[in-house]
């Protein structure tokens, strides 16, 4: 396996990789939200907010991982005010238990660092907590979030 940058001409996997993490979920995968996905991915890879990794296996993806970068106000622990989120961590059913999610998450936190970002924001799933607190990552009491139903 090997893990490039994602480009706009991988948009269409792009798609099809989040809507299956997103089910793994156990998400409803309903509504349909391909044209939202496409200019979600169009724009975060064109203004370079996404950064966004693919593990490749026989020219076949089976995996992803990225980080989004956004700003936000400097504080005494982030002067730059620059911050970093992990998503889109996704291995293909039949790769995973391989290491193959730590090594692209690895390789996210190179470009974190090379950015000077000293902390970096995630939500884990159930399937996905082990794999972080392997990397390091550890429970925050510092996140609420409020949900509104539409």
């Amino acid at each position: 396996m090997h893990i490039r940058l994602a480009t706009i001409s991988d948009l269409k996997q792009l798609v099809a990789l989040r809507k299956a993490q997103l089910i793994d979920e156990g998400s409803n995968p309903t509504p349909n939200i391909d044209i939202e996905l496409e200019r979600f991915f169009t724009d975060a890879l064109t203004d370079k907010s996404l950064y966004q990794l693919l593990g490749i296996e026989n020219d076949t993806i089976i995996a992803s991982g990225a980080i989004i970068y956004y700003p936000f106000p400097p504080s005494f622990t982030n002067p730059s005010g620059e911050r970093a989120y992990v998503t889109n961590i996704y291995t293909h059913p039949d790769y995973r238990g391989k290491g193959i999610a730590q090594k692209i998450i690895k390789e996210l936190i190179k470009d974190v660092e090379s950015r000077n970002i000293k902390k970096v924001f995630l939500a884990a799933s159930t399937l996905g907590k082990p794999v972080y607190k392997k990397l390091g990552f550890q429970e925050a009491p510092e996140w609420m979030e409020i949900n509104y139903d539409l």
